[in-house]
């Protein structure tokens, strides 16, 4: 049980002003009213704590973030809902994107869901584990999430088959003796890049690790002309490298 004025959640909450504003049974000064109410404890402690300007219970889960918001919604306390965005924007909530990203378009905190969508970004949305949240959320903003991924993939696909980047025919000349080639290698990495970005569209496993450790990068980077009296390289590896790194960083961040 806790023990709250009237006075306190009158002001605070809409709910509860609509309450006390019907006609009150007397009651004696010593035989203060109960009013008994759907919530856990923990949830009503944090949520009075809020309202009462009094220190308050650490949010560790999104479990709780869902259950205060909920109350706080329910009663029409907007002081709560305000400290309850703040905090999601703090650790160790500000790590679980997809929570982030379900609280705040169901709210309509649209900075937080931009946030929460470049986030994101470092997350495979369509592994198993993640679909119990994403089936939570509104249909516009499971699109929404699905489009920004899906367009970062799709963007590195058209930019890598565009100039200067090799494109045309899989049949070229050797830039030096203009002897015939096959540009597989090239075909096989930007096939690896774009499945990467499938699975991971921040791009940072692409520009970081993958066009040198990958043995299709290898591959790529070690591809000569098959002439044996011209053996030139096939591809600039700094310079194909810094345009990828480009390309990614113009492709879309948030929804």
């Amino acid at each position: 049980m806790f023990r709250i004025h009237s006075w306190t959640l009158r002001t605070t909450s809409g709910w509860f002003r609509s309450l006390f504003s019907m006609p009150q049974q007397s009651l004696a000064s010593n035989h203060p009213e109960t009013i008994n109410l759907d919530e856990d404890s923990h949830t009503l402690e944090s949520l009075l704590l809020m309202i009462c300007g009094l220190p308050i219970n650490p949010l560790t889960s999104y479990d709780e973030v869902d259950a205060l918001l909920f109350a706080a919604e329910k009663y029409d306390m907007p002081g709560p809902i305000s400290l309850i965005r703040a905090l999601i924007m703090t650790p160790p909530l500000l790590g679980q994107p997809l929570r982030l990203y379900a609280a705040a378009t169901r709210c309509g905190w649209e900075e937080e869901a931009k946030h929460a969508s470049e986030q994101s970004l470092a997350l495979n949305i369509y592994a198993p584990e993640h679909q119990p949240i994403l089936r939570r959320l509104r249909a516009d903003a499971v699109l929404d999430l699905i489009n920004l991924h899906r367009e970062r993939r799709e963007g590195i696909r058209k930019r890598l088959n565009e100039q200067p980047f090799v494109t045309g025919s899989t049949i070229a000349s050797c830039p030096r003796c203009r002897w015939r080639i096959d540009h597989h290698t090239w075909r096989e990495l930007k096939y690896k890049v774009v499945m990467e970005m499938d699975v991971r569209p921040l791009g940072d496993t692409v520009v970081d690790v993958g066009l040198t450790e990958w043995p299709e990068a290898i591959a790529c980077w070690d591809a000569k002309c098959p002439n044996n009296e011209c053996t030139c390289v096939l591809y600039d590896k700094l310079e194909t490298l810094r345009l990828i790194r480009e390309c990614i960083d113009s492709l879309p961040k948030t929804t």
